[in-house]
């Protein structure tokens, strides 16, 4: 495969340096090079690759391929529907045929050419292709939720930190005007005290049947052993490839609770100043699950009960006042003292409408400056790990049905065998940490 026209910012400069030290003859750089008419000079360009890009992949990488300093070069995906549509939106963006195609993600990976990866597989696959990515020297944007198990968690942030990874989780709303606002205003001390904190869950729910045997597509079709990964092995059937694997137990993060939960305790987290470490206490009443931190604040996860904001609601409660957001971009405070502040942060379009707040134009931006930079981004992997873990933690007091106490240290619950041994699954080979 012909890669002389696909260096990446990290080897271009390299290259061109040499280069000028073996030419004679005065050298000759074409104005794209220099960042002429507009351009963004390989230097200064981050290229990327995908990794099992669909519906909501598509989406997010729609605002990679928007940035002026991004270039893809090449998909993997498991379907060949798949890889052939994001070739589709590259070679329709750069007027070429260029974006390459593969169906294993680690030949992908084996290129020198590529900066950087998106990662929009199903929950299965984010933390071990994440952690290969990483040991391969790439920087990663991975969708939540970033991890299937407390234990590829703790794998995850350990990895990114040993290799010095940028990395971000797709959990974009601390990038989202009207959240970082409500975020913000609960670290501010204008609520008073804060005791509550509110995260939308969907309902919860987990399944351990599997679907009816169906005969395997060919491999270049669908390889079905590589849609596994490392995943139990289960017959093939058609409803799994198009969606119908959530809430399955081998294929989920938790009962479902991570769905919306890595959004949302992620707020309720940065809103209290606690990434980095997580509740110590853990039980469920019905459709809700609670949990308490070491200062006694109160996390509640609930399903229901919102004031219709849009989806992934949160609510900060204090002793002084109170703020809910959601996804509408809208902003419900009290007391009506601190309504005057909403209107410096809420933005509207042309039709006067509120902006939708989960767009992650911000959060792919805040990606890619610090890929330049090598700072950590809003949604990096100790923010993550912490949201993660406590995600999986109340998902998990759910399951058994009990009170768990949990010691944020060790990552451990105190005397429950049972909901330690939860913390990890078995990962089918060859796919190890």
């Amino acid at each position: 495969m012909n890669h002389l026209n696909k260096l990446s910012r990290r080897s271009f400069l390299a290259t061109s340096f040499a280069a000028m030290g073996t030419v004679a003859a005065p050298l000759i750089i074409p104005g794209y090079v220099l960042g002429k008419d507009g351009a963004v000079s390989p230097s200064n360009q981050i290229t990327l690759g995908g990794i099992g890009i669909n519906h909501r992949g598509g989406y997010v990488l729609g605002y990679f391929l928007n940035e002026p300093d991004v270039r893809l070069l090449a998909i993997s995906d498991v379907r060949r529907d798949r890889r052939e549509a994001v070739k589709q939106m590259g070679d329709s963006k750069y007027e070429t045929t260029d974006t390459d195609m593969y169906r294993d993600f680690r030949e992908m990976l084996e290129r020198s050419d590529i900066d950087a990866v998106l990662i929009a597989t199903g929950d299965r696959w984010h933390a071990i292709a994440s952690i290969y990515a990483s040991q391969a020297g790439k920087d990663v944007y991975s969708e939540k939720p970033c991890a299937l198990t407390m234990d590829l968690c703790r794998s995850l942030a350990e990895t990114m930190n040993r290799n010095k990874t940028v990395f971000q989780g797709g959990t974009q709303r601390r990038n989202v005007e009207n959240c970082r606002f409500a975020c913000e205003l609960a670290r501010s001390g204008k609520l008073g005290k804060i005791h509550t904190v509110h995260a939308s869950i969907y309902s919860l729910c987990y399944r351990t049947d599997w679907y009816a045997a169906e005969e395997l597509p060919d491999r270049d079709e669908i390889d079905w052993d590589l849609w596994l990964g490392p995943a139990p092995w289960r017959p093939y059937n058609k409803r799994y490839i198009l969606g119908d694997w959530r809430a399955h137990y081998d294929f989920d993060s938790g009962a479902r609770l991570l769905d919306w939960g890595a959004h949302t305790v992620d707020l309720c987290q940065f809103a209290l100043g606690k990434d980095g470490t997580t509740p110590v206490r853990f039980w469920s009443e019905g459709k809700r699950v609670f949990a308490t931190y070491a200062d006694g604040v109160q996390l509640v996860m609930r399903p229901d009960n919102w004031l219709g904001l849009g989806t992934c609601p949160v609510r900060f409660e204090g002793t002084e006042g109170w703020v809910e957001v959601g996804d509408s971009g809208n902003i419900v405070v009290s007391p009506d003292s601190l309504r005057p502040s909403i209107n410096k942060i809420i933005r509207k379009d042309a039709d006067n409408r509120l902006s939708v707040g989960e767009c992650p134009r911000n959060h792919v931006r805040n990606f890619l400056d610090c890929v330049k930079t090598r700072d950590l981004p809003a949604c990096n992997q100790i923010v993550i790990r912490s949201s993660h873990v406590t995600c999986h933690a109340a998902a998990l007091s759910w399951m058994l049905q009990r009170e768990l106490e949990f010691d944020p240290e060790r990552e451990l619950f105190l005397n429950d065998d049972q909901a330690n041994r939860m913390r990890k699954r078995a990962l089918r080979e060859p796919w190890t940490v």
